[in-house]
């Protein structure tokens, strides 16, 4: 085990100190949140907590359901009490870049149905402002559109594609694209004007401040922002 680990799973202890017993749990995709997930089906079996989770992947679906723990689809879901999710980017203020794993509209989903949002990340992630490639989900069929209109808006999209060279497809049957706009000094005017465009599901930027932030150590510590 990494010292990394060691942090996401100290992060994990201290933020589960949040969750009652009946709530309903936004688990978020990615490293973090699968060591979270463990945490939490051990903390839920030792306490005789009774929780439910909403898996924003099939990715953390599956390691819930190795885990044990019940789960409700997002679409049977209008409520969630606190979703933990990690994050690719996070500036001084907040905001998120999220979507390197290809599911961030479902994250953007349970996010905006959270009362409580928690954000795990590394301390390489944490920056002054965003500037790291925001991904856009995108339907197929505007696959050329909307890179015309994100290059409109002076970025520039690449097509994400697997090892292999064909396009990654989300779960919603999505393509993604990465967009790099160099540093972006007005998050919340960028993502109003990726989701105004025509075939575009989501965008990878997320304004709404998290309630709690952890930030990973490599050395094994943490702390809270």
């Amino acid at each position: 085990m990494t010292a990394l680990e060691d942090a996401f799973r100290a992060i994990s202890a201290d933020a589960l100190n949040m969750v009652k017993d009946g709530q309903v749990i936004g688990l978020g995709s990615g490293r973090a949140a699968a060591v979270l997930v463990r945490e939490l089906a051990s903390r839920a079996r030792s306490e005789r907590m009774n929780i439910t989770g909403v898996p924003t992947s099939l990715q953390i679906r599956l390691v819930a359901e190795e885990c044990g723990i019940s789960l409700r689809d997002p679409g049977d879901t209008d409520k969630i009490d606190i979703v933990f999710d990690g994050a690719d980017q996070v500036d001084r203020q907040g905001n998120l870049i999220k979507g390197g794993g290809g599911a961030l509209l479902t994250e953007s989903i349970l996010i905006g149905m959270a009362d409580k949002v928690v954000i795990i990340a590394d301390e390489s992630k944490f920056a002054e402002h965003l500037d790291a490639p925001v991904p856009v989900e995108v339907h197929p069929a505007a696959r050329r559109s909307a890179a015309e209109s994100v290059m409109r808006l002076g970025g520039k999209p690449v097509l994400r594609l697997l090892d292999r060279g064909f396009p990654l497809f989300t779960e919603n049957r999505n393509l993604v694209l990465d967009c790099s706009f160099g540093t972006i000094t007005d998050p919340s005017t960028l993502r109003d004007k990726l989701t105004d465009i025509p075939g575009v599901a989501e965008a990878g930027i997320i304004t709404r401040r998290p309630d709690t932030t952890y930030r990973a150590k490599t050395d094994g510590g943490f702390d809270a922002i």
